[in-house]
């Protein structure tokens, strides 16, 4: 590959990992044309951006998006495919379901909410991350729940003051 061809590509390397807010690093090496093909298929109904590229161009274009990303270079070795999400858990979940019974794709590390996780046995925890929509709704919940119980309650309190006030009349 020519030095200006490895410049486009860590540019677009560049301009990716600034549109996305989070990247997966895995294992896809031995997965097969049709499982590679399937792969790719989930993570485009996701919008999960799948793309392979050698790991000292991705680690070039890391040192130009800034910020610092040393944590990563233990996983950089070998065969590297990166899972580009705005989502923090799709791709754990997609590789999660994806990889049961092959472990294909195995997750090397991950880029998460500006946290770095390192090895497989992150994966669980991962998984467990609350996407945004996921925390709205959470809170949205829990501020509703007070109206909620405040309503049920003078609801039910009326119905028991009506039974009271009735029993006594009949007396």
């Amino acid at each position: 590959m020519k030095k200006e061809d490895k410049s486009i590509v860590v540019q677009q390397i560049v301009a990716t990992v600034g549109e996305y807010a989070n990247f997966y690093l895995t294992d896809i090496a031995t997965l097969n044309a049709t499982g590679t093909s399937n792969l790719r298929r989930e993570c485009s109904k996701q919008e999960i951006k799948l793309v392979v590229v050698k790991n000292t161009l991705f680690k070039k274009a890391l040192e130009q998006a800034g910020g610092d990303f040393s944590a990563l270079d233990p996983a950089l070795k070998g065969n590297t495919a990166i899972m580009f999400s705005n989502n923090a858990n799709s791709p754990a979940k997609l590789i999660k379901t994806f990889s049961k019974g092959t472990d294909i794709p195995k997750l090397k590390a991950a880029y998460v909410q500006e946290s770095f996780y390192v090895g497989a046995e992150n994966l669980d925890l991962l998984v467990s991350i609350k996407s945004k929509k996921e925390l709205i709704g959470d809170v949205i919940a829990l501020l509703q729940s007070p109206a909620k119980n405040v309503v049920s309650a003078l609801q039910s309190g009326g119905q028991t003051i009506h039974g009271v006030l009735k029993t006594l009349a009949e007396r």
